[in-house]
């Protein structure tokens, strides 16, 4: 899988991770790949329902040593 474009958003808080990603899907053509790092704890929550709201396909969603990165396809 190839990744198109990945965000750092470490450091932000509730709503700008969604809010970074959403913009960058904006600018993907449908089926791009963007992944996304944040460290803020309701990404848990909030990225995946904002996937579902958007139509956008949650791929994965990993801790990695409180960093999360969520991989995301365009819908």
């Amino acid at each position: 899988m190839e990744i198109a474009l990945e965000i750092d958003a470490r450091g932000l808080l509730c709503p700008l991770p969604v809010l970074k990603a959403r913009k960058a899907l904006l600018g993907l053509p449908p089926g791009a790949v963007l992944r996304i790092w944040t460290t803020d704890p309701a990404a848990w929550i909030d990225l995946p329902h904002f996937c579902t709201e958007a139509g956008h396909e949650l791929l994965a969603a990993e801790d990695a040593g409180g960093d999360q990165g969520f991989t995301i396809r365009r819908g």
